[in-house]
């Protein structure tokens, strides 16, 4: 991961012409900067060091990664460092012709690949004496071109999680230029899927140690999902009874399936004491047989629940319980990205979240998930372009309101005040003049109270931020919401806003 050849080639002009020509990595072209204002998803810096005469840019990330950014919104990383990607552009300088190969390909398809495109750059200029002399001043080693490919296919393939490109101003994603990565399953269930081994090993330590542990417990019931085996029975059992330290948990349901399917009514006494757990895992498990009930019955109880929330296939599980549980690993970057991804599709085709019970009705439940996940993770700058689109789609006044005012306050929190001032103004409009009868109540329910406390949170934000003028004006719209208010809901606000207004005055 040095940048020796980069010295090299800001030190030396002829070589630095070489790499621009017949190469495409021209170090004047780094003073032009890329296309658009991007940053990596994971954060930290990027220092751009070339570009290329299609609009491309080859930035060094922290750890010294070259990632390359088309002007078409594609990118991957070409090299651990600027050597190495280096070493791959000018032993391939028909490298973007060679994305989709990998290993696998085998010999005789990657040389007849490389060969075709190098025979139709050579129509145009030369290469062969150019990438002679630059990787013998560069001090690269002969590398056959299968070897180069491998080099570029396992480059390309490090790209996500930790260096996905964003458009710094829409917040969305790069497309990957080299080969798809991994589903997020597959990482995420490697844990669970060592655990399952080792609770079928029988090792009782490991018993103890799994079912003791909450996310190990969940990643090892996720394994079983997918690699059911009749042997399994006693550490289903096992994995049950500890999941309901949880309370009622998509696990504990699964694991109850998973026994349940089994047909073995000596399970039923177990599997009712544990939906007696709690008043959520008594509605979570609703519809159990009975403790008298037979074998096809109960097969068929947990047949009908494996078939609409389970099943047998990693890909069929929602993002989110992928995401749920990588970020319960500490997988950030992971969650992040398919997250990212997930939201990325969405806004470029809203379709996807129509009904299809009624095709003309979009279910925009995913979006809000979408925003309280990333708020979850930190990331208020995707949280707030799921909850904005969220907003623009709902369609009662009620709705509108509600998801205003939780964009008003993530607004809030991520310093973004001004917009913040224009949502609450939105927001009050829709009070003022709603559009239907879904707000009738809203002066006497937490709706109301909700709404009066974050403009208070607002005027302080302004205060604190020595904004004045703009705190005065909240601080009156406030008051003024809290007059609306009925007296149980404006009980809980009286505290703050004589906080919130004492702060004003002592800014004024």
């Amino acid at each position: 991961m040095t940048d020796r050849a980069l010295r090299l080639l800001r030190q030396n002009p002829h070589l630095a012409e070489l790499a621009a020509f017949p190469f495409d990595f021209d170090l004047a072209r780094a003073d032009h900067g890329h296309v658009e204002e991007v940053r990596l998803a994971s954060g930290g810096p990027l220092e751009v060091i070339a570009g290329d005469d299609t609009g491309g840019t080859y930035f060094v990330c922290a750890d010294g990664a070259v990632l390359y950014a088309d002007s078409e919104g594609g990118a991957g990383v070409l090299g651990a460092g600027v050597d190495e990607a280096l070493d791959i552009m000018t032993g391939l300088p028909g490298w973007r012709d060679c994305l989709g190969l990998s290993p696998e390909d085998g010999e005789e398809k990657i040389l007849a690949c490389v060969t075709e495109t190098e025979e139709e750059m050579r129509e145009y200029h030369g290469i062969d004496e150019e990438r002679a002399e630059l990787r013998a001043a560069l001090g690269f080693p002969e590398r056959s071109a299968v070897e180069l490919v491998g080099m570029l296919h396992a480059a390309l393939s490090r790209t996500e999680p930790d260096f996905v490109l964003l458009n710094a101003e829409e917040g969305c994603a790069y497309e990957l230029i080299g080969p798809p990565p991994p589903a997020p399953w597959v990482a995420v269930l490697a844990a669970g899927r060592t655990d399952l081994a080792l609770l079928r090993a029988g090792d009782r330590t490991a018993w103890e140690d799994v079912a003791g542990d909450p996310v190990r417990r969940r990643l090892a019931l996720r394994a079983a999902q997918f690699d059911r085996a009749d042997g399994d029975a006693e550490l289903l059992r096992h994995l049950l009874r500890h999941e309901t330290r949880s309370s009622m948990t998509d696990e504990l349901r699964l694991a109850a399936v998973l026994l349940g399917l089994r047909g073995d009514t000596g399970d039923l006494p177990l599997l009712h004491e544990v939906r007696e757990t709690d008043f959520d895992t008594a509605c979570g498990l609703g519809g159990m047989p009975e403790p008298d009930a037979g074998a096809d019955e109960l097969r068929q109880w947990a047949q009908d629940l494996d078939d609409t929330m389970f099943g047998t296939d990693p890909a069929d599980e929602p993002v989110s319980t992928w995401t749920d549980l990588a970020r319960d690993q500490g997988m950030t970057e992971l969650a992040r990205v398919a997250l990212i991804r997930d939201l990325d599709e969405i806004v470029m085709d809203q379709s996807r979240l129509r009904r299809p019970d009624a095709p003309r009705g979009l279910a925009t439940a995913p979006l809000r998930a979408l925003a309280r996940d990333f708020e979850e993770l930190g990331d208020l700058t995707q949280a707030l372009r799921a909850q904005r689109l969220y907003a623009a789609l709902q369609e009662t006044a009620w709705d509108r309101v509600s998801a205003r005012l939780d964009l008003t306050r993530l607004e809030r929190a991520a310093g973004q005040l001004p917009q913040a001032v224009r949502t609450s103004a939105t927001l009050r409009e829709d009070l003022t003049a709603p559009g239907d009868d879904s707000l009738r109540h809203w002066q006497g329910v937490n709706l109301g109270r909700f709404i009066a406390e974050e403009h208070y949170r607002l005027a302080g934000a302004l205060a604190e931020a020595d904004l004045v003028e703009e705190a005065g004006a909240l601080l009156t719209a406030a008051d003024a919401i809290l007059g609306e208010l009925s007296e149980n809901a404006a009980k809980g606000v009286r505290e703050l806003a004589e906080e919130t207004a004492a702060r004003v005055r002592e800014v004024s």
